[in-house]
């Protein structure tokens, strides 16, 4: 079964910590990206989520908003992936992220979001 409470890594070696799921499974903690990130301004960012119930599912889906805290600028990225166990019990999660950028302007939509 998954839990994703605790302190995860990515490949990238951005760090997230998450803290006990409540009994909605939503949860917060914090968000420290990498330096392959290139963002020197980057500060650890607050993050909110939520989960299936693992009682329904043993390998479940996730999601969470972190909300930059910038020098300069105002991005939020929203992770969306699932939770997997392998055979030896590691845990491992795998997702897709979006990033979207402030926009001045209608004109300058298309290029916040990446």
């Amino acid at each position: 079964q998954c839990l994703l409470s605790g302190s995860w890594r990515s490949d990238t070696s951005c760090r997230m910590v998450v803290s006990t799921l409540d009994k909605d499974n939503r949860f917060s903690g914090f968000y420290l990206p990498g330096p392959a990130a290139g963002y020197s301004e980057l500060l650890t960012s607050p993050l909110e989520g939520s989960q299936q119930d693992t009682g329904l599912v043993p390998q479940p889906i996730f999601s969470f908003t972190v909300n930059w805290r910038l020098r300069e600028a105002a991005r939020t990225t929203v992770f969306l992936g699932q939770c997997y166990v392998d055979t030896n019990g590691e845990e491992t999660l795998h997702a897709l992220w979006l990033l979207r950028e402030a926009a001045n302007s209608p004109a300058e939509d298309w290029k916040a979001t990446r």
